[in-house]
């Protein structure tokens, strides 16, 4: 049978793959987008959104145990795990069927199967019906990443999870230990340490959410002990011994090796690039440390092949891939799109309080030889933050102290995930601090702190 040739293929349908397939319709191209699991990805299916659903669950049942603070009542509080999973499944399984609606609307031809790449220019995609061949001038590779198992820590869906498990646990863990705490781990230990489980995080690095500002961190710290977590940093966790529904950890840090034991434990050492079973190597593909190296554009060094999103490299993070995909997109169409900078992408954890970042954080941005201007200022200070009964929190902003440029910006508190994106369209337009001080932010807002730090860091604040 005669190859189906396409202008674009796309391996893989998370929020990299599919948006670059929806933009490069969007600009004419003739599209095939090949997925072998859920169209949407882990994204949509079991990461960013079905854990947004699940600490939504949390966030309402711990508002519901404060309802005396607010004038309400509230009595015989309490969860069913099996109903909370149930919506976030819904919540994911609504959004997957979205992106089969938005294929089928821009006329994206969709293959469910295995691709592997034989040769330069073409696809073959093992599929329920057998291996169909397709050629294009531009491939792009958008396959995603997955859970990293450390030697002797790898999960077995019983004792000892990965986040796929936690997503759809089978029992609510009475003791819980957490290992990483970059976003994915500290939002799963918030989220069952809400829900009452004795929770216990280990952090190999010095500190908690170690991507972020120091100061970000220890707030952060402060606030998870306050709510019941045991947190353990600079310890390694050496082996794990299973037995009947109970894990044995030996944990080792600079006072020697403890061993504690817990019924539950969720694995989030980090993810590794799907970079392997495509024949990659065999084009001349470079691979480092299961990430395919590209230049600023995704371009992989061999003609008409891209690579977008977590199998890239860093930032790992959906909102990342999603604009790679539509540069590529843009770039294979003959157009001329901005390279994307790495330090304009923010990061945001939803674990509770909130952390959000973009650009360097204090000590990157005087390691860079920058002299420095830091604003800070807390959410009790804040008329909008203390109505809502989330006085807890922080934005800090760092400014460039010879040209006033925002070097980077760092949140912790309620709904910061939605604020730093008014400091991610400050640095994309090149703001100075002028800028944003001659700006009139609402009232009242959470926003007015952003404006707060910014005078702060300037000696100008007015409600501290």
């Amino acid at each position: 049978m005669a190859p189906q040739t396409f202008d674009v293929i796309v391996i893989g349908a998370g929020p990299g793959g599919y948006v670059a397939a929806i933009r490069a319709s969007q600009l004419g191209q003739k599209v095939a987008i090949i997925e072998r699991e859920h169209l949407g990805g882990i994204c949509l299916n079991w990461g960013c959104i079905p854990t947004k659903a699940l600490l939504r669950s949390a966030e309402v049942f711990h508002l519901m145990h404060r309802a005396k603070e607010f004038g309400l009542s509230a009595t015989g509080v309490s969860f069913d795990l099996d109903a909370v999973v149930a919506r976030s499944r819904g919540v994911a399984k609504q959004l997957s069927g979205g992106i089969g609606h938005l294929m089928k609307k821009h006329k994206i031809t969709v293959f469910m199967g295995t691709a592997t790449l034989p040769k330069a220019g073409e696809v073959a995609v093992t599929t329920g019906k057998g291996v169909e061949s397709l050629t294009a001038k531009n491939i792009i590779l958008a396959t995603g990443a997955r859970a990293r198992e450390l030697p002797g820590l790898e999960a077995d869906g019983d004792l000892v999870w990965t986040y796929r498990h936690a997503l759809q646990p089978k029992r609510m863990p009475k003791k819980l230990l957490v290992i990483g705490s970059g976003a994915i781990g500290i939002e799963f230990a918030s989220f069952f340490n809400t829900l009452g489980a004795d929770t216990t995080v280990v952090e190999v690095m010095d500190r908690v959410l170690p991507v972020e500002d120091a100061e970000i961190s220890a707030f952060a710290k402060k606030s998870f002990v306050k709510q019941g977590m045991k947190i353990l940093e600079k310890t390694t966790v050496k082996k794990l011994d299973r037995a009947n529904g109970v894990v044995t950890a030996h944990l080792e840090s600079a006072s020697g090796t403890v061993t504690e034991t817990f019924d539950t434990v969720i694995s989030a050492v980090g993810i590794i690039g799907n970079v392997e079973g495509l024949g990659l190597e065999a084009l001349g593909v470079k691979i480092d440390r299961t990430h395919v190296v590209t230049d600023e554009y995704c371009r992989t060094g061999v003609a008409g092949l891209y690579a977008i999103g977590d199998i890239a490299g860093a930032p790992w993070l959906a909102h990342k891939a999603s604009h790679e995909g539509v540069m590529v997109a843009e770039l294979i169409a003959g157009g001329h799109p901005h390279p994307i900078k790495p330090n304009s992408i923010a990061g945001c954890t939803y674990c509770h309080p909130q952390v959000a970042s973009v650009g360097l954080t204090e000590e990157k941005a005087k390691a860079a030889g920058y002299a420095v201007k830091v604003g800070r200022f807390p959410f009790i200070g804040n008329g909008k933050a203390i109505a809502l009964g989330e006085a807890e929190g922080m934005i800090k902003t760092i400014f460039d102290a010879k040209t006033g440029e925002l070097l980077g910006a760092h949140m912790v508190g309620a709904e910061v995930t939605e604020l730093i994106q008014g400091y991610v369209i400050g640095r994309t337009l090149e703001t100075t601090e002028e800028d944003l001080m001659n700006t009139v932010f609402p009232h009242p807002t959470l926003s007015e702190m952003m404006h707060e730090s910014v005078l702060d860091a300037y000696g100008r604040a007015l409600h501290i």
